[in-house]
């Protein structure tokens, strides 16, 4: 009778071991490469919130009150975000014959670039006073 070692079926073979190491292998690197793709997804959205709250912040601090909200453009930085505001005419004829208004309709439109160059553009609408004729 043989010894427990010298039989043929009584351990793996060379080729059956390569191939669990192999799907060991491809495992492990499509884990790796899972995480990687969610680590970049990560710092994209918190770039992505970073930029967001900065044009938060211009919108609500950086821009002047209503009656000295003036047409034209202002910039600024805040850390290295850079920002600037643009007042324009809203477009179109917004005077309304032998009428009293004192207020007219302005379009202002925020732009924020960050470090890496993301851009937010944000365009609102704000009334302001009408100048004197």
């Amino acid at each position: 009778m043989p010894a427990p070692t010298d039989r043929h079926d009584g351990g793996f073979t060379i080729i059956e071991v390569l191939i669990a190491l192999a799907i060991v292998a491809v495992s492990i690197v499509a884990i790796g490469s899972l995480m990687a793709t969610n680590g970049r997804g990560v710092m994209a959205l918190e770039h992505h919130v970073a930029l967001m709250q900065t044009a938060r912040t211009v919108m609500t601090a950086g821009l002047p009150p209503r009656a000295d909200l003036q047409p034209g453009s202002l910039s600024g930085q805040i850390d290295d975000y850079r920002w600037t505001v643009d007042v324009t005419p809203l477009g179109g004829d917004w005077t309304v014959p032998d009428a009293d208004i004192p207020w007219v309709p302005e379009l202002v439109r925020v732009r924020v670039r960050s470090p890496s160059g993301a851009v937010s553009d944000v365009r609102t609408v704000r009334l302001m006073r009408k100048a004197s004729q």
